[in-house]
């Protein structure tokens, strides 16, 4: 199994602890493209990857539960020589670090949900058949190369160039400036059926590594609400197992790594720098 992997090279403080930048459904190592720097500059070690099934990896046929992407990112640290990172993941990159956090406790310092993580498609969406109805990725396998520039420019056109770059590298550009996405649809149902399977309440009361929770207010009030209770929750079950954590909220886009990427780095480094993920060991 072969995982693309970008690093960003810097004067590494090796008492600093590594970051290990975890990508969300559908997506690409390049959306850390701005985050991961400020990283770097800091004098953190910093790796991106693209998961199975995405961006330039390997993409098999199977092994798309969050215990097989859990072991591929198991392989990956031994094989970049991190010790212990701190996961970083955004949106289903959320929960796979979570569920990483939970099987490989001796394995990180600390955990990042990056707006996902807190709540259960379940309670969304009462059977798997409705989940996948309402959530099916969109037809886009031969758009026109330009109808997408085009749409990414319209609706974010607060995002910075590396966010906008990094976004159009979720798909294969054909010769004929067409696209597709890397994740094909039968391993994105396959993503997302486990999803629907995963069960936070039960995997936070099972964290023993301190966690930064980090949702994002995109106006949507239901749905912010949603993710109120859900961090609520999340800190509770962190507070009865005397495990570290603490939530930082931001007002965005669901892609609040592409879009605000200085002041995500900053919050990741501020946690970092206030000692939440330093001196704290699963028992």
């Amino acid at each position: 199994m072969s995982l693309r992997v970008l690093r960003w090279e810097g004067a590494v403080q090796p008492d600093l602890a590594p970051f290990l930048l975890v990508h969300g459904l559908a997506s690409n190592a390049r959306l850390w493209n701005g985050v991961a720097p400020r990283l770097a500059a800091a004098g953190h070690a910093v790796a991106a990857v693209d998961l199975r099934g995405h961006g330039r990896s390997d993409k098999p046929d199977t092994g798309y539960g969050f215990a097989t992407i859990s072991e591929d990112l198991r392989a990956l640290i031994g094989a970049l020589g991190f010790d212990r990172p701190v996961l970083v993941g955004q949106s289903w990159g959320a929960g796979v670090v979570l569920d990483f956090g939970v099987r490989h406790p001796t394995m990180t310092r600390g955990i990042v949900l990056v707006d996902g993580g807190l709540t259960d498609l379940r309670d969304a969406f009462p059977t798997w058949e409705i989940c996948w109805e309402r959530l099916a990725p969109p037809p886009l396998v031969g758009l026109p190369l330009s109808d997408v520039e085009a749409y990414f420019r319209q609706n974010h056109a607060d995002w910075p160039k590396e966010g906008l770059e990094g976004s159009l590298a979720n798909f294969e550009i054909r010769p004929d400036q067409t696209i597709a996405p890397w994740l094909t649809r039968e391993r994105h149902k396959a993503i997302l059926e486990s999803m629907w399977g995963q069960r936070t309440p039960e995997l936070w009361s099972a964290l023993r590594v301190p966690a930064l929770i980090v949702p994002v207010d995109g106006g949507e009030s239901d749905w912010t609400t949603a993710k109120r209770s859900g961090a609520e929750a999340a800190a509770a079950a962190l507070g009865s197992s005397g495990v570290p954590g603490r939530i930082h909220w931001f007002a965005g886009d669901h892609d609040i790594h592409a879009q605000h990427p200085a002041e995500l780095a900053d919050a990741l480094l501020a946690a970092d720098g206030d000692g939440l993920f330093s001196g704290f060991v699963e028992r």
